[in-house]
């Protein structure tokens, strides 16, 4: 059986990129077909030794940089650049660049991997800051208006839907009025944990209960907008509990400078870190702050409760999928740093067991996601 791979771009590396890894090892002779990649950046280091397939848009001067956003009207041009004709299946990791209902692919089966219906077409906030200028926000409703066209249109031409959580598969039924299979994306640090829980850190990692070396609450996310982290911030400065931010920009965001300007001496941004340590900040926090008002699914809760911390969540989204209210970690109702606040003073005033993270956190393994991928490609193809 001959697959390909086609993902958005290799750039930044977040959920997404976490999802075409496994797939990379469901399926390790598949080439990766992608409208282009960024050399040096996180997501390209991780893929570089794979067979990847750029598109014409790669050898434009300043596309991968800057150019990319503003000319995504060259989606339908992109993707129909190549020919998957020869291929027995094509799996799309399809989100806000329409990386679905590819053109030429002959008899191929195309089944697409929905981690969300771009956001920016359909109201949904975005990490992107172009909405502030108003010409260029003109420029988007118009480019926007055509691209919906184009997106339901591309959709119709998929074959099988797999979405990356109820609600996301909520989303593909409401723009798409397409039906779709819920696989949730993989937990991919469960090696990491592994070398960690025999090491000097096994201790906090089989601790029965959380401990006074839990010391401060811990945010890990791209640092962009609609993110939620500057409420954070704010309840950080109100409350007073330490707070420690792991991450990098992405896109136009230019908040992280006045963010680090205002914050107080208790918050502290770590920058992008490694899987490794990234585990150790996880395994050491108090709790784990999941604060987006929408999230497609919201892996990091899920790694979080991989290494046994419990999750203080805004109740919406991908998370009512993962977090357990009472058991793993609690949520709150609105979007405001006075009830996160709230919900931290609630949190600290109960307990939580360690095990019963961990064990919510194993429904969401790499090895389930692996198993149920390959059954729902041999399906389909028995189906072709």
């Amino acid at each position: 059986m001959k697959v390909a791979l086609v993902h958005d771009y290799i750039k930044e590396y977040g959920g997404a990129e976490r999802v075409l890894e496994a797939l990379t090892e469901a399926y390790p002779d598949a080439p990766i077909y992608t409208a282009f990649y960024q050399k040096g950046s996180p997501a390209y280091e991780r893929f570089k030794h794979k067979k990847i397939r750029t598109s014409w848009v790669h050898y434009i001067p300043g596309f991968s940089t800057k150019l990319h956003s503003p000319l995504r009207f060259l989606a339908p041009m992109i993707w129909g650049g190549f020919d998957f004709s020869k291929y027995d299946v094509v799996i799309g990791s399809a989100s806000w660049y329409v990386t679905k209902g590819f053109p030429n692919k002959g008899k191929a089966v195309e089944i697409c991997y929905c981690h969300t219906p771009p956001r920016w077409l359909y109201g949904y906030k975005t990490s992107v800051e172009w909405q502030r200028f108003w010409p260029i926000k003109i420029y988007g409703m118009i480019v926007g208006h055509f691209m919906r066209q184009y997106d339901y249109n591309a959709a119709q031409r998929v074959d099988h839907f797999i979405a990356n959580s109820k609600e996301v598969q909520a989303r593909i039924e409401k723009f798409y009025r397409r039906d779709s299979t819920v696989i949730y994306p993989p937990v991919s640090l469960a090696s990491s944990v592994q070398r960690l829980a025999s090491s000097k850190t096994k201790n906090i990692l089989n601790a029965n209960a959380l401990d006074a070396r839990r010391s401060y609450y811990f945010i890990v996310s791209r640092i962009v907008g609609a993110k939620g982290i500057d409420m954070a911030v704010e309840a950080a400065r109100k409350h007073g509990f330490k707070l420690k931010i792991a991450g990098a920009t992405a896109g136009y965001y230019t908040g992280l400078k006045t963010m680090k300007e205002t914050a107080p001496e208790n918050v502290e941004f770590l920058g992008r870190v490694s899987d490794e340590e990234l585990v150790k900040l996880y395994s050491g926090a108090k709790a784990f702050l999941a604060l987006a008002t929408d999230e497609d699914f919201g892996i990091t809760p899920v790694e979080a409760m991989l290494c046994g911390t419990p999750v203080i969540a805004y109740h919406g989204g991908g998370f009512k999928e993962t977090v357990i209210d009472g058991k793993t970690g609690v949520f709150f109702h609105e979007s405001t740093s006075d009830a996160l606040v709230k919900a931290v003073k609630k949190f600290e005033k109960m307990k939580i067991d360690p095990k019963d993270c961990r064990k919510q956190a194993d429904k969401f393994s790499k090895e389930r996601f692996l198993k149920e991928i390959k059954a729902f490609v041999n399906n389909a193809m028995k189906k072709k």
